[in-house]
């Protein structure tokens, strides 16, 4: 029997990366929202508060992503998280899916109950705020736009600030046909429009990380097609108990075991599988089991 490990990534979980612009991120975001939230108040703008709003969401999100990508590469002190901590990026991700549905709920529910009520909207410090806003949310979007493609937690933060992105624009436009129609039901339309996005995104993000959580095989990766991979190794007889899953985003994990036929050497055929699984499925950690032709020694689990 043989056990080894595939080789850890060298730079670290993906979400380290991105750290430091994680950091620049949260004192933008948190600065603005303070600006935003008192202009908001004076105007008695909906679009302006919801937005508002939305920034604190933010400021949550994102500390409590940067926080995670700080924690995740600390080991574990009581030893019994034998995978560290690298699962708090994720956890990060699930928490900016419950603020983001808040905010979403939050939104809609001021947005209803405003509507058919007098209103009046200040609408020059909407087109101010709005406008800074959406230069503070671009430029953060391009900083995190490429560790967004890389760690399910980084996307988190992403996202939330894509919607407040959104509701940037929709204080802008608010602002505008307001000033031209005189109707002030469109700062709670805006208001409502941006609530429904937000809601859309979050269930989205939350698909991909229940699929983390609930230990599925990673959406590049399929199991039958390594399986086939690795009964195709010379001196391989049989595949069984392949697992495959995802530890945090650029982490995937597998453990299998190998059946080597009779008179083949162990040793080539799991080399042979590490470098499988590593170069041409992208797996970082996996532990192979080897066992021979007569070996019975497996035992069957029950769940």
């Amino acid at each position: 029997m043989s056990h080894s490990h595939g080789p850890a990534p060298a730079a670290g979980h993906a979400g380290a990366a991105q750290r430091r612009r994680l950091a620049v991120a949260v004192v933008l975001i948190g600065g603005f929202f303070v600006v935003e939230l008192v202009v908001g108040l004076l105007s008695g703008s909906l679009a302006l508060l919801s937005d508002a709003g939305h920034m604190a969401a933010d400021v949550v999100t994102l500390s409590a992503a940067l926080a995670a990508t700080v924690l995740a590469a600390r080991p574990s002190r009581d030893g019994r998280r034998t995978f560290g901590n690298y699962r708090l990026e994720v956890f990060a991700a699930l928490l900016a899916v419950l603020i983001m549905l808040v905010v979403a709920v939050a939104v809609t529910l001021g947005g209803i109950s405003r509507l058919g009520a007098p209103v009046e909207v200040d609408t020059g410090p909407m087109l101010v705020v709005g406008f800074l806003g959406l230069v503070v949310n671009l430029v953060v979007l391009l900083m995190l736009r490429d560790g967004a493609g890389e760690s399910l937690n980084v996307k988190g933060a992403y996202l939330e600030v894509l919607g407040d992105t959104l509701g940037s624009v929709g204080v802008i436009v608010a602002a505008v046909l307001i000033r031209a129609t005189g109707a002030n039901v469109i700062d709670t339309v805006v208001a409502l429009a941006v609530g429904a996005f937000i809601a859309v995104r979050a269930v989205l993000l939350a698909r991909e990380v229940l699929t983390v959580l609930g230990q599925a095989a990673p959406a590049d990766i399929d199991p039958r097609q390594v399986e086939a991979d690795l009964r195709a190794l010379a001196g391989v007889a049989e595949v069984h108990d392949l697992h495959l899953w995802t530890l945090t985003s650029g982490m995937e994990v597998a453990t299998v075991h190998l059946v080597v036929q009779a008179g083949a050497e162990p040793h080539p055929v799991l080399d042979a599988a590490q470098e499988l699984l590593a170069e041409r499925h992208g797996i970082a950690h996996a532990t192979v089991q080897t066992e021979p032709t007569d070996h019975h020694g497996c035992l069957e689990i029950g769940w």
